[in-house]
Order: structure tokens, then C-alpha cells, then sequence
């Protein structure tokens, strides 16, 4: 699996620091996690952010929208150095035209479902996207408990790319509580990609924390 640490748990006084660090120490993604103060309870950081640190790194930058309407500013993290885009299902009734603008920008696109979201809501998109992020927590704050009964999600959609691998290449990724403890049921239930952010942010060590998720 991928890993992808989320700064949102790093400290934001040496972001930059934070961001060499983890990739010094076998990050494979960087997890940006932007953030509205509408769409879900917190406020965090903008396209001009993601833009200065982009010449810091080399990882892939995997954005991670959060927000209302996110085609209003979709062009604004385009440019701004993401490689993929992910919004979510419930923030906009738009996809299909984001789907194709991010698309033909040469960049990747990933859809996000709340863990009160059906997996089965995203089904007719599935064929059109690179990423499906399965959140373990409710989106919005870094250090919640993992929520067990969302890798259900995952195991239908490892099942649906199985059946269908023509039509079916996106990756599986999941977001919140993501350890040591659980990252093995992660890995079994299909999931190719883990983004964690408190679990290595707040480790001792950045990259024994990351390998012991590189299962």
C-alpha cells in the first residue's frame, strides 16, 4: 500500500520541515486536506498554500477538497501544483463536469463519501475516476477513532474492480484513524492507498511510524 501522511497533524510552523521529513522517510503521497469552515466544521488552508510548498517536494500531491461547491474554485488548485483532486459526493450535484475538467487538465480525479453515505451512491461514476477515498472518520478533524465498519465499503468496491478490471482501475484509499492496530484489516479489505496523519505527525519516529503502515 501507499502511504499518504496528511498535514493536517503536522506542525504548521515548519510545514515545509514536516513535508521533507516524511518524505526522507519513505512517504509515497502527501495528503493535503483543504478544508471550508462550511462543508464540514474546520477551517484550514487555500490554493496560495498548496502553491508555496509545492516546489518543496517531489511527492505527489493528492488534495484532498473538503468544501462546498468545489467547482467555484477547482481551476484555483489545478494550478496551484495538485496531481489529484478529490471532492465529495456531497458537496456538489456537479461531478460529472468536474470530473471532466480535471480530467483535461491532465490531472487525476477521486471522489469522497462521509461514512453515512452509501457506497452505492458513487456507483455510476466509478468507471470515470482514478480514486475513491473512504472516509474512517467524519471529515473535518485529525484524531478521531477509526470507524471499523467503513472497510464494508472498501471490500464492495476491491469486489466490483475484480469483477470488472476493464471497466473498473480506480484505487481505494481511506482516510481517518489509520494505525499500527488496525492497518492490517486495512490492508486485507482491499485498500491501496492509507493516509494517516496523527499516527505519524505525533510518532517519535516519522519513518518507523510510516513503515509499519507499508504493508
Amino acid at each position: 500500500m501507499k502511504v499518504a501522511p496528511s498535514i493536517l497533524s503536522a506542525d504548521f510552523s515548519r510545514l515545509g520541515d514536516e513535508i521533507k521529513a516524511v518524505e526522507d522517510c519513505g512517504a509515497d503521497w502527501l495528503h493535503l486536506d483543504v478544508m471550508d469552515g462550511h462543508f464540514v466544521p474546520n477551517l484550514t488552508f487555500g490554493p496560495p498554500v498548496i502553491k508555496n510548498l509545492r516546489p518543496l517536494s517531489l511527492l505527489f500531491f493528492d488534495v484532498h477538497l473538503m468544501i462546498s461547491e468545489p467547482e467555484k474554485l477547482l481551476q484555483n488548485f489545478l494550478d496551484a501544483g495538485a496531481d489529484l483532486i478529490t471532492i465529495h459526493y456531497e458537496a456538489t450535484k456537479n461531478i460529472d463536469d468536474i470530473i471532466r475538467i480535471i480530467q483535461k487538465s491532465g490531472k487525476k480525479v477521486g471522489i469522497s463519501i462521509k461514512p453515512n453515505t452509501p457506497i452505492e451512491s458513487i456507483k455510476i461514476f466509478l468507471d470515470k475516476i482514478d480514486l475513491i477515498l473512504i472516509m474512517s472518520v467524519e471529515p473535518g478533524w485529525s484524531g478521531q477513532k477509526f470507524m471499523p465498519e467503513m472497510l464494508e465499503k472498501v471490500k464492495k468496491l476491491k469486489a466490483w474492480r475484480e469483477e470488472n478490471p476493464e471497466k473498473f482501475t480506480y484505487l481505494i484509499e481511506i482516510d481517518g484513524g489509520i494505525n499500527d492496530k488496525n492497518i492490517l484489516d486495512v490492508k486485507n479489505s482491499g485498500v491501496d492507498v492509507v493516509v494517516a496523519g496523527s499516527y505519524i505527525f505525533k510518532s517519535e519516529s516519522y519513518k518507523n511510524a510510516i513503515s509499519s503502515l507499508h504493508q
